[in-house]
């Protein structure tokens, strides 16, 4: 199981990103899949989920009508689509692979996890 994450920048307040995670190594389109993030000196965030064939997702509260969650599965890759960026979104973010077709804002119940992408968010 390989993920790789990309598309993370640098970019000013009220800005935008779109982040990619390919996936290799598995069939993709079995299992549920989040996004998560970890900020220097605190622990892992999770932020957001969604299911095998991407008709249900989730959010955390602090990134709720800010971020979308989406997926192609014919491309084995997750997106996480950012606007409205805030300096507190910054860190490190990073996809998750759930264990069935479903998810969980639990981050212990994932199984793998991928390299993550630096987002900064400053003026």
């Amino acid at each position: 199981v390989q993920l790789q994450a990309s598309g993370g920048g640098l970019v000013q307040p009220g800005g935008s990103l779109r982040l990619s995670c390919t996936a290799s190594g598995f069939t993709f389109s079995n299992y549920g899949m989040s996004w998560a993030r970890q900020a220097p000196g605190k622990g892992p965030e999770w932020v957001s989920a969604i299911n095998n064939g991407g008709g249900s997702t989730n959010y955390a509260e602090s990134v709720k009508g800010r971020f979308t969650i989406s997926r192609d599965n014919a491309k084995m890759t997750l997106y996480l689509q950012m606007n409205s960026l805030k300096p507190e979104d910054s860190a490190v973010y990073y996809c998750a692979k759930s264990t069935d077709s479903w998810y969980s804002s639990d981050l212990d119940t994932y199984n793998y996890r991928g390299q993550g992408t630096q987002v900064t968010v400053s003026s």
